[in-house]
């Protein structure tokens, strides 16, 4: 997996996402701290109130910005908005009202809607084999699971000798050497294509991504990912504290071995997708995060918690299948878009998946501060078999890559019928302006 960072392009880039994703973590418990020391025991609203801010930009701006920035060089833009978050938390420190925690956070996310799904449509034009961009897929998937787990012992390692306000300048060095990196990279420019007026090019994304079987059921199994991960983030705190008189270092236990369970799939997922193919592998783990949210809700249910070790288990077993379903994303979005579309399709994508949390967040803190942990897990368990229903569905089985299909409506002397001839024919297939619905 490794050997891909012999590319010094993408080691770079790889790098900027490691550093500035050090950063974000670094802002997270900085963020936390700042909110308690301006709302005391209602710090848990106002992060509540600033994590909706979030879903709400990245859901909202995501299409809005790619359309704003798509004749733009990327580097530009990717360079401007890392420049845009090192400034906003670079101003946190100083803010002494809540508005002005809500109004940065919002200036932030933006420009992470922006700098995100652009980034992501950079790499497979760097990495143009699909063997190597599956494995950059996995080394990302490790990347954010590292950082859940190296950035709050970071924090925790300053806070011995610094006040939390520091914290923030980690988190602008982060952004700042992120933007040192990618300027150092060679960033393809954005494949030549037909100029668009601003409503078709907002639009766009989102008409191939639903118009796509396979990434329809992508979305789907988006919903049924969110729908247990969630859970795992919202509740895991009162399971350890509540169910297992567990203290603040065995919560960081109880997340450390749902990333460690992510991890040890993105490890093992480079193989087993070239072996399977990407729709039995994430359908595969689907089935199993719907199983294990229904086993271990019912069980809570009946008021019969594991024990602590058996805890952990299930929770790297859930990390595991969550990690199945979500890193293999990437190659249905890349094989599903003329390269000028892949980052319209990107953006899509991180809207849309952002929309399934802005549903599932509130919902698995809802039931599990009313209902109790076991429905609460019961349900998510039913909604992701929901998303797993829908996904089989949507996305077929034997669904070709080159399906059989015509052209009535193009004159005959058009180049495409040229090229693939008269009458029915055959050519990797994906939604374009030629190819407005799947056959």
């Amino acid at each position: 997996m490794l050997k891909i960072l012999g590319n010094r392009d993408f080691a770079r880039l790889f790098a900027a996402q490691v550093v500035a994703l050090l950063g974000t973590g670094l802002l997270t418990v900085g963020l936390g701290l700042l909110a308690y020391d301006l709302a005391g025991a209602a710090a848990g609203l106002v992060l509540g109130v600033a994590y909706t801010v979030k879903m709400v930009a990245y859901v909202g701006l995501s299409p809005v910005a790619q359309a704003l920035v798509q004749r733009l060089p990327r580097k530009a833009v990717l360079i401007a908005a890392d420049l845009i978050r090192a400034g906003v938390a670079l101003c946190l420190p100083f803010v002494t009202d809540l508005w002005q925690v809500y109004a940065l956070i919002f200036v932030l996310q933006a420009a992470s809607a922006t700098f995100t799904p652009a980034f992501q449509a950079v790499i497979p034009d760097i990495l143009t084999d699909e063997g190597d961009y599956t494995r950059a897929l996995s080394l990302s998937r490790l990347a954010y699971d590292l950082e859940n787990l190296l950035s709050p012992a970071l924090a925790g390692v300053l806070l011995l000798v610094l006040s939390y306000h520091w914290l923030f300048l980690g988190t602008v060095v982060g952004f700042l050497a992120s933007t040192w990196l990618v300027w150092r990279a060679t960033v393809p420019p954005v494949a030549d294509g037909t100029a668009r007026p601003f409503r078709e090019r907002l639009g766009r994304g989102a008409r191939i991504y639903l118009a796509t079987p396979r990434l329809r059921g992508l979305l789907a199994l988006n919903l049924s990912a969110s729908a247990v991960g969630a859970f795992v983030l919202v509740n895991t705190v009162v399971l350890v504290r509540v169910d297992h008189g567990g203290t603040e270092s065995a919560l960081a236990v109880a997340m450390a071995a749902f990333g460690a369970g992510s991890m040890a799939a993105a490890l093992v997922l480079p193989r087993l997708l070239e072996r399977a193919g990407d729709r039995p592998v994430m359908l595969a783990g689907a089935v199993a995060l719907v199983g294990l949210a229904l086993g271990l809700g019912a069980v809570l249910w009946w008021g019969r918690a594991p024990d602590w070790a058996a805890f952990l288990a299930l929770w790297a077993a859930i990390g595991f299948s969550y990690a199945a379903i979500l890193t293999p994303a990437g190659r249905l979005l890349r094989r599903s878009a003329h390269a000028e579309d892949r980052p319209a399709l990107f953006a899509a994508q991180f809207a849309l998946s952002h929309a399934c949390w802005l549903v599932t967040y509130p919902l698995a803190g809802v039931t599990g501060r009313w209902l109790g942990m076991g429905p609460a897990l019961v349900i998510a368990g039913l909604v992701a078999a929901l998303g797993l229903i829908v996904a089989r569905r949507l996305w077929p089985r034997d669904q070709a890559r080159a399906p059989l299909h015509d052209h009535p409506d193009l004159p005959p002397d058009h180049p495409h019928l040229r090229t693939h001839g008269h009458g029915p024919h055959a050519h990797s297939y994906v939604i374009d302006d030629l190819h407005r619905r799947w056959p």
